[in-house]
């Protein structure tokens, strides 16, 4: 059987139990919800997801992939509750608008290797909040994790009665051929992953979400406080082994608050690495000049290790000093590792011209982050928002933490962030169930308001008359 067979099967069976779940009244719909979400934050499932993961797939650590199990769907079901998504959604009485939530049918989700268990549960949860059925097609080292996170779902659904084919999986081996067939097949892609699923998702004819590279900068200004500044960044950094898109790879620093912060990170078990052990790590993390997989996710130790750098055997992080971006500069792209570049700037603005420059190699649209005193770091932020390419500014924060939301921030819980026209993405928000529906808009007659031509234009009128 085919490519095309076996995915037409697939789409044929999530079409029939989506047409159940099309008849489901919002009760319905958020118990279906949380049985997804329990199926994954349940303790005893989380940690079997989580060690599967890390057997499997080799990228991060057990204890936080757990964190990230259970806090990730937890802030996403605290999103969800109460939200509505069938039927009458929203009612303006002064527009004469009526919203309607409706479903967008057979959901294609592609999925990482980063984060096998987290990623499809967010995705089959989104998805069960707008009554979709959902085909996930996994990375191949990920494909146990979201294999045995289905039979959990599946035990859960039991329990409601709902049927077991409104979230399915891509036979293994996936392949990119059974990929594109179903971004063909379905009604609507999300993906997360290689940049190379993202053009596949976009390039599938089927409409699709789609989410940008990271290489995250963040900026640490004059102001900041060096100590709280280098907790954040390296827990952030630290956490799941940087497999995050959102974990920070380059650090900006004021030269005035150069020496503190260095010695801050330091404090937390960063070792700053001469030019010797620079090239060593260079020759190890890109052998041909392009990011290896020996490195992915593995702990700052292990790496060390691996180059032979034997006073960081201890290191929570790697720090490399950088003077320029692009190809010829590979610590200046992302790195999915305990690995930070560490770049010096006069003052402010040319901290935010070098974040331009490395976004104009790669990571653009994504994020940034900002580390100042409370009486500088609105206006910086405000800064940062209007000039650089980027849909989010994480202010005072552990980025790779805040930017998919956090229970300190108002950013919707979710692990694919949209990096708009930026990062060739058709959106620039956090997925959200929102992106699961489609909206069906009632328009009634109301008051009409016809404009005035001669207000509408009268400061155009008076400019061009000067």
């Amino acid at each position: 059987m085919d490519e095309v067979e076996v995915v037409a099967r697939l789409v044929a069976r999530a079409r029939v139990a989506q047409s159940v779940a099309d008849a489901y009244d919002q009760e319905q719909v958020d118990r279906v919800c949380s049985a997804a979400a329990w199926a994954i934050m349940e303790p005893a499932r989380n940690r079997s997801l989580a060690e599967l993961a890390v057997r499997d797939t080799g990228l991060g650590n057990v204890a936080d992939k757990i964190q990230k199990n259970h806090r990730k769907t937890l802030g996403l079901v605290r999103d969800l509750h109460g939200a509505k998504s069938v039927g009458v959604i929203s009612e303006n009485a002064e527009t004469g608008i009526t919203e309607i939530a409706r479903s967008v049918g057979v959901v294609g989700a592609v999925t990482p290797s980063t984060n096998p268990g987290a990623t499809p549960a967010n995705m089959i949860i989104n998805a069960m909040k707008g009554r979709n059925a959902i085909i996930l097609a996994p990375s191949p080292k990920g494909y146990s994790t979201a294999a045995l996170l289905l039979q959990y779902v599946y035990a859960e659904f039991d329990r409601i009665g709902a049927p077991h084919d409104l979230v399915q999986l891509l036979p293994s081996p996936v392949s990119k051929a059974s990929t594109y067939e179903l971004l063909r097949q379905v009604d609507l892609v999300v993906a997360t992953g290689s940049q190379a699923n993202i053009h596949a998702a976009y390039s599938s004819g089927t409409p699709a979400f789609g989410v940008g590279a990271g290489n995250v900068a963040v900026i640490v200004d004059a102001s900041a406080d060096a100590a709280a500044a280098a907790e954040r960044i390296v827990r952030s950094k630290i956490f799941d082994n940087a497999t995050s898109c959102s974990s920070e790879n380059s650090m900006v620093v004021v030269e005035a608050v150069y020496p503190a912060i260095i010695a801050a990170m330091e404090a937390q078990g960063c070792v700053l690495l001469n030019d010797a052990e620079k090239a060593k790590l260079q020759s190890i993390m890109f052998p041909a000049g392009k990011l290896s997989p020996v490195v992915t996710a593995k702990s700052a130790s292990e790496i060390a290790s691996l180059a032979s750098i034997d006073r960081a055997a201890n290191a929570q992080v790697l720090m490399v000093n950088e003077t320029g971006t692009g190809s010829h500069y590979p610590f200046s792209g992302e790195k999915l590792s305990p690995v930070l570049s560490v770049y010096r700037a006069p003052d402010f603005e040319a901290a935010c011209q070098r974040v331009r420059d490395i976004y104009a190699y790669q990571g653009a649209g994504h994020s940034v982050g900002i580390h100042a005193s409370p009486d500088r770091a609105d206006v910086l932020a405000l800064r940062l928002g209007l000039t650089l390419p980027v849909a989010r500014v994480i202010v005072n924060q552990a980025h790779c933490i805040a930017t998919g939301g956090s229970f300190d921030n108002g950013l919707p819980f979710s692990l694919s962030m949209g990096c708009g026209t930026w990062g060739g993405n058709s959106f620039s928000d956090n997925l959200t169930y929102r992106n699961f529906l489609n909206i069906t808009r009632i328009a009634r007659p109301i008051s009409e308001r016809m404009p005035n031509e001669a207000d509408l234009f009268a400061d155009y009128f008076a400019h061009v008359a000067q």
